[in-house]
């Protein structure tokens, strides 16, 4: 597993800031199993080795203010019949490092033109 850099985000977190804004300008939030649908449909995207991986990288995400989360409405639930979900939503601050963690990557990726010139 990647060491993490003070105070910069490794691989899955950015996969998942990424997939997540994607779905919440669908649907406004997401919950767990459609992030993970939408991060093994990514191409490109960092493995993600099982659901626990998923949210223990989101509460790492909700400790440093980049996601939050809370309980769907339990009608809402019982109406579809299934368990309540956790819903999460990408905040400002989590739009904002996803970019700068992007930009800064594609800063550090090499140019594959002089890569081996």
């Amino acid at each position: 597993m990647p060491r993490r850099r003070e105070g910069r985000l490794v691989g899955l977190e950015v996969d998942i800031l990424g997939a997540g804004i994607e779905l919440q300008a669908d649907d406004g939030d997401f919950y767990g199993f459609a992030l993970a649908k939408r991060l093994a449909d990514r191409a490109g995207a960092t493995a993600l080795t099982a659901h626990g991986t998923l949210y223990k990288a989101l509460g790492r995400l909700a400790e440093r203010g980049l996601v939050e989360s809370e309980w769907e409405d339990p009608g809402i639930a019982a109406e579809e019949g299934r368990p309540r979900r956790r819903l999460y939503r990408v905040t400002g601050a989590g739009v904002v490092a996803y970019r700068a963690e992007t930009e800064q990557r594609t800063a550090l990726a090499p140019n594959p033109r002089t890569a081996f010139a």
